[in-house]
């Protein structure tokens, strides 16, 4: 388990997250009151705000860091992110975000995907302030993010092994976008290289822990932001559907079978639910999260002994215990 930091550094994150709340709110903003609704709509709804965190977090791996500079990187993560999940939701037709009603079950897809379109354009005004390395990072994780999801909805192609394709779209579309966060903090800092690449490395692998927690909780919580079972409704495969297909065990046929039904209706759905949440690939994918997230944690022993390195190791922990 990783050691307690300090009140005083709490307190200072936290102050440096209240200012990218207030910037973020203020960039996503409009001059038209329906954009300036629409636009705001995920941001108001709350969220983890991971990316910032990652943001602020590694920001303290180099030298003096000005807030504004800060406070840009962490809105540009951000924003970034907000936009691609107004595109996500489009895709998947969902209903909800974050507990509360999508905005293209709000506003209908059109206005949905221009809306992603006008964040992605913020957010790049926004980067072009902090200086042309950041544009490029930007600019190639965005290329990664939108591969990332083009692969997805094309699925495997005839021959791929669907696990490896499933966690290069996790890379891409989930630890493609923290890693630059992790990045973004450093280099607003005047990290020197070496740090930069390991904060890359880290956030990469935290990211991809943080995309499979979150395909775990659709299957095994009752109490999330989307509607539980999703992904399995929808016929997306996620890690513990993943191991189960590769099950030579003549027990696992039943509920492969369950799977591979009509899972539209609540009651199948359910009982799909219950049969994964009682099979042993439940803990095989959460001891897979555990072993990335390890990897993760490997990274940070290239960083010096500090608060915020210790700050970086609970945040393994806690996207672990997320899923657990």
């Amino acid at each position: 388990m990783s050691q307690p930091v300090s009140s005083e550094f709490t307190e200072l994150v936290s102050a440096k997250l209240e200012l990218v709340e207030q910037e973020l709110s203020r960039q996503a903003g409009a001059d038209t009151p329906f954009i300036d609704q629409a636009a705001t709509h995920i941001i108001a709804a709350g969220g983890k705000r991971f990316r910032p965190l990652l943001v602020v977090l590694c920001s303290r791996f180099g030298g003096e860091v000005r807030d504004e500079d800060l406070v840009r990187a962490a809105v540009v993560m951000e924003l970034t992110h907000v936009a691609s999940l107004y595109h996500d939701d489009v895709m998947d037709e969902a209903d909800l975000r974050r507990g509360a009603e999508s905005a293209n079950h709000r506003y209908g897809n059109s206005v949905a995907i221009m809306v992603g379109d006008y964040l992605f354009a913020r957010a790049s005004e926004t980067v072009a302030e902090l200086g042309t390395d950041y544009v490029r990072l930007q600019a190639r994780t965005f290329a990664r993010l939108v591969q990332g999801q083009i692969a997805e909805t094309r699925g495997p192609a005839e021959g791929d092994d669907p696990l490896k394709h499933y966690l290069s779209v996790v890379a891409d579309k989930t630890g493609s976008l923290i890693a630059a966060a992790a990045v973004f903090g450093g280099m607003v800092s005047g990290a020197a290289p070496e740090t930069l690449e390991a904060l890359g490395r880290f956030g990469e692998e935290i990211g991809e822990v943080f995309q499979l927690s979150d395909d775990l909780i659709d299957i095994t919580s009752t109490r999330t932001g989307k509607t539980p079972g999703t992904d399995l409704r929808e016929g997306v495969a996620t890690l513990p559907v993943l191991l189960l297909s590769r099950s030579t065990d003549p027990g696992d046929e039943e509920l492969k079978d369950l799977l591979a039904a009509d899972l539209t209706g609540d009651e199948a759905l359910e009982r799909a639910l219950e049969g994964l949440r009682n099979s042993h690939v439940v803990d095989e994918a959460r001891a897979d999260i555990q072993r990335r997230a390890d990897l993760a944690r490997e990274q940070l022993l290239r960083l010096p002994d500090s608060e915020p390195r210790q700050a970086l190791s609970a945040l393994c922990d806690e996207v672990v215990s997320r899923s657990s």
